[in-house]
């Protein structure tokens, strides 16, 4: 991965030469508001297709309602329960991600999914903010713009859009605004916003301990003020590996009621190693750098704090976590982005005329190619119907069916109804209550699944009766007898 100096000599006439902050941001204050009027856009995009998903209840996973009850119980002043994961299971023995407290003041407020959603919309629009500075700081308003809206719309944050509510949202913001210190050699305000994610989740911490080595790297051999800074950042590469050790090994095993992190199976299990799904391991690859940087990328030390994440994913034995999918690369694209603005800075004086002019129309391609793609992608749902801003009147039958279940019932569920009830009853898994008898049980039979659903829940409970409260458009509703 070449990381050379860019060349001495002057750069053609005809390409334009890097800008800087003070030559060229600070004469313009329309430039500064780019990056913020692109995060509003982004922000009511983002919302509209994660509120919309949750409007139709077309939800794919349990995660929402996990969140949802880690944080109510936050909210008020509870340990983190997700009855979900199994009764009375504390969530910091699942993932270390004691940042999704910082929703629990505004989740008091506003107690509904649909904050969360919220939240976390902003968080990945925030994030483009630091990566259209940079960019345009480094390349000039206009490209560096177009930087930051092919960043907005990149494959892996429409996914993670798409697909719930996870704690990394808040890893976006952290990894974009200290890589974009790093571009303009804030040594210390990099470091400072790498720390805090050894909280967002166990494995940043070695993504944080990537970032302070790219630091220490680029001022290692300079003036005796940043000699100091290669001494910190060597400090908070340290930290970030032993925060991820401790973590694994001591923290979340002590919240685990078995005593262990459960995921090492996941790493360890049958499968896994580096050539296993070699060809789906390629591909991800292949949509990380070629439709999002054109390959220059390579070109910056940036992107090795793509490593961590990229390595336990790729050494893991679950498939999942090898493709491009569900929210794992979301945190990957300020990574690629700011490597692709670094890069381009330093390749925009090369000796090679092929170069320098790949290094022109780059951030054009870049853009045109994340507006491709995009009409296949979650956010061409903004265009192509007017379904997703509206209620189907299906929804707002299963939710008065839902609605007639009293708050602070204890009802076990499937995907379909969990979200309409982890914010006022206690919700617990499927299968999964641990011989609780919940007083409701809500099913979403809409193919046919549960075939007789009173058998099923006798399956379930044997020493309980349960009868049929209710039922309309696949969903059905059942009330323990007492």
């Amino acid at each position: 991965m070449p990381t050379s100096a860019p060349s001495a000599t002057h750069p053609s006439p005809h390409i334009p030469a890097p800008v800087t902050e003070s030559s060229g941001d600070r004469r313009r204050p329309a430039a500064r508001r780019d990056p913020w009027l692109l995060a509003v856009v982004l922000f009511v995009a983002y919302a509209i297709v994660s509120v919309g998903r949750y409007r139709h209840m077309a939800s794919r996973s349990w995660d929402l309602g996990i969140f949802e009850q880690v944080i109510r119980a936050y909210a008020h002043f509870q340990t983190p329960v997700a009855d979900l994961k199994g009764p009375g299971f504390n969530i910091l023995g699942d993932h270390f991600s004691p940042v999704t407290a910082l929703l629990a003041p505004l989740y008091r407020v506003f107690p509904s999914p649909v904050t969360l959603l919220l939240a976390q919309a902003a968080l990945f629009a925030l994030s483009a903010v630091p990566v259209t500075r940079a960019a345009a700081r480094l390349l000039g308003r206009h490209r560096g713009l177009a930087l930051g809206i092919a960043y907005g719309l990149s494959w892996g944050l429409q996914r993670a859009v798409d697909f719930d509510f996870h704690e990394i949202c808040f890893a976006l913001p952290l990894i974009a605004f200290a890589l974009e210190a790093i571009l303009a050699e804030r040594w210390r305000a990099a470091l400072l916003w790498a720390l805090p994610l050894v909280l967002v989740k166990e494995d940043l911490g070695a993504t944080a301990a990537a970032i302070a080595a790219v630091v220490a790297w680029r001022t290692r051999h300079t003036r005796r003020s940043s000699q100091r800074t290669f001494w910190y950042a060597l400090g908070v590469a340290v930290f970030g590996v032993l925060a991820t050790a401790i973590t694994l090994t001591v923290v979340i095993p002590a919240f685990n009621s078995t005593g262990a992190y459960d995921y090492w199976n996941k790493v360890s299990g049958t499968g896994g190693g580096p050539f296993d799904g070699i060809d789906t391991k390629l591909r991800t690859l292949a949509w990380l750098l070629i439709p999002t940087t054109g390959l220059l990328a390579l070109r910056s030390p940036l992107l090795l704090v793509a490593v961590p994440t990229l390595g336990w994913r790729f050494v893991s034995s679950d498939p999942h976590y090898w493709g491009t999918d569900w929210h794992y690369s979301a945190v990957l694209m300020p990574v690629v982005m700011l490597a692709l603005a670094d890069a381009l800075a330093r390749t925009s004086n090369s000796q090679r005329p092929w170069l320098r002019s790949y290094t022109v129309h780059l951030p054009a391609a870049v853009l045109a190619a994340a507006l491709a793609l995009t009409t296949s992608l979650p956010l061409a749902q903004l265009a192509e119907s007017s379904d997703i801003y509206r209620k189907p009147a299906p929804v707002k039958a299963v939710e008065g069916l839902l609605a007639r279940i009293p708050d602070g019932a204890t009802v076990e569920s499937d995907i379909g109804a969990i979200n309409r009830l982890t914010s006022r009853c206690r919700v617990f898994w499927i299968t999964n209550t641990q011989g609780i008898n919940p007083q409701f049980i809500a099913l979403n039979n809409v193919g046919g699944n549960y075939g007789d659903p009173v058998g099923y829940a006798h399956q379930l409970h044997p020493n309980a009766k349960y009868t049929i409260m209710g039922e309309t458009n696949g969903y059905v509703v059942l009330q323990r007898q007492n």
